[in-house]
């Protein structure tokens, strides 16, 4: 066996491989079976969450399988490739056959396979087989878009047939799949989906991506001019909204109110009302008590800023601020984030422990059992808006599918490809006329066809009273 010949074998067993309906079969169901996991399993959620439902031993294992984001893991995306690669062969494989069928080089109709049919009306007319023959033709030649005309020893035969390129329904089901798996991958690899909290007044130019420490630069800013809610009676949130303005070159270009299930959509990305909350003002009070002697100092403080505590004993970081802060399974509400670099350690910023400031709980520092107790005081909020920034450039190719496959559906389901024929036979001279109609499918449907069909006719037989 010589070279050309082993490559051929090869991409014969290639091409077979993915023409295979075992492989549609296998992929189809490998899909829904980690649609399920998908399901059971809460997507995109943090690692937090995670580590506390499934535990250190189940944890890594899912993390690693991306069970947390199985829709961008690359074995997910490997079964999409492997269903549209599996789709396309199948669909060439078969559509050299279906060609021939639908443009045949000459449309051939068999007598026997209509009188055969039970889909079968007769009945007779005065008129001769000569007179009903332009009249018949006249009509399926309007309905029909062939329409072939034979000569027997004591009669004609009418054939007439339409929709042999319905066949081709399927395919454009076929090619709706590639477009709706297409338009996933497209925004799997090319879209992005981030959060940004955007105190009022303030701008943002990057976003936090989804599942990521990443950060996307996007291709203007986003400000928030004005956030408001309203609440029910109840106290419960009613509603809320952002105004937000798109900036180019420190310039608004764009300006918008959104709120949940209204979103503002520029430039193909999408922004989102997702969330608010409650932030600090830049300045409020730190509070220094001294255990023993009961003495207070008081000291301006920031978000990030680093306050020399007294007597020199060492240096306090105000980190973050957190509202609603869970501590040991209970919320302790609004609570800052500190760390103490003692004076020893005061040349490496990244030393000291890391420990909480309730605003509720001001002596709750004492348990911590440092030199002071510390708390926070005159402390002013403002809200923040949450923002979820996405875009999905593959979504006109998805709705393009949802298009397609309705016109797929429609022509497989709902169009038929009919031959319908009208044998006109002299009889002591009248005419017996034998009227059948095929179909490929809805062959029950097909009797309504055949007999509304023949009314018509029937009603067309005596020439004199067109």
């Amino acid at each position: 066996m010589n070279q050309s010949s082993t490559a051929e074998n090869f991409t014969n067993q290639v091409w077979k491989f993915f023409a295979s309906v075992k492989l549609s079969v296998v992929v189809l169901l490998s899909l829904a079976a980690t649609s399920i996991i998908g399901t059971v399993i809460p997507q995109n959620g943090s690692p937090m969450m995670y580590m506390q439902k499934y535990g250190e031993t189940l944890y890594p294992i899912f993390n690693a399988l991306s069970f947390f984001d199985m829709y961008h893991a690359w074995w997910f995306r490997l079964l999409l490739g492997l269903l549209t690669i599996n789709i396309i062969v199948c669909s060439i494989d078969r559509l050299s056959a279906t060609w021939k069928i639908i443009f045949p080089k000459k449309i051939n109709f068999q007598a026997g396979r209509f009188r055969k049919s039970a889909n079968r009306v007769e009945w007779s007319a005065e008129a001769s087989p000569d007179q009903l023959k332009p009249v018949y033709e006249s009509y399926i030649s309007r309905h029909y878009r062939h329409i072939t005309t034979q000569k027997m020893d004591n009669g004609l035969l009418v054939f007439g047939e339409k929709g042999r390129w319905t066949r081709l329904g399927v395919y454009a089901v076929h090619s709706s799949i590639l477009l709706l798996v297409i338009g996933g991958l497209i925004g799997s690899f090319f879209g992005f989906e981030g959060f940004a909290n955007i105190p009022e007044g303030e701008s943002v130019h990057q976003i936090s991506l989804r599942n990521s420490n990443q950060d996307k630069q996007l291709p203007f800013a986003i400000r928030c001019e004005d956030f408001s809610i309203s609440h029910y009676d109840s106290g419960m949130p009613k509603e809320y909204r952002s105004t937000v303005s798109i900036l180019n070159d420190q310039k608004v270009v764009h300006q918008a109110d959104i709120r949940v299930n209204d979103p503002l959509r520029y430039q193909g990305i999408n922004i989102f009302q997702s969330s608010y909350g409650r932030i600090p003002d830049d300045n409020f009070t730190i509070v220094f008590t001294d255990p023993d002697s009961g003495m207070e100092y008081e000291k301006p403080a920031s978000i990030g800023s680093r306050i020399q505590m007294p007597s020199n004993k060492g240096v306090l970081v105000v980190e973050d601020f957190r509202s609603n802060f869970n501590f040991r399974g209970h919320n302790i509400g609004d609570s800052f984030i500190c760390r103490v670099i003692s004076a020893d350690t005061d040349t490496d910023p990244d030393s000291g422990n890391f420990f909480i400031l309730p605003l509720a709980y001001p002596r709750f520092d004492r348990m911590r059992g440092g030199d002071f107790v510390i708390s926070v005081q005159d402390v002013d909020f403002g809200y923040y808006t949450g923002l979820q920034i996405t875009r999905d450039p593959g979504v006109p190719v998805v709705y393009a599918g949802f298009i397609l496959i309705i016109i797929g559906c429609y022509i497989t389901f709902f169009m038929l490809h009919k031959q319908v024929c009208v044998e006109i036979s002299e009889q002591n001279g009248r005419s017996a006329v034998m009227l059948a109609c095929v179909a490929g499918k809805n062959r029950p449907g097909m009797k309504a066809v055949t007999r509304r069909l023949a009314e018509r006719l029937q009603n067309l037989q005596n020439p004199n009273e067109r």
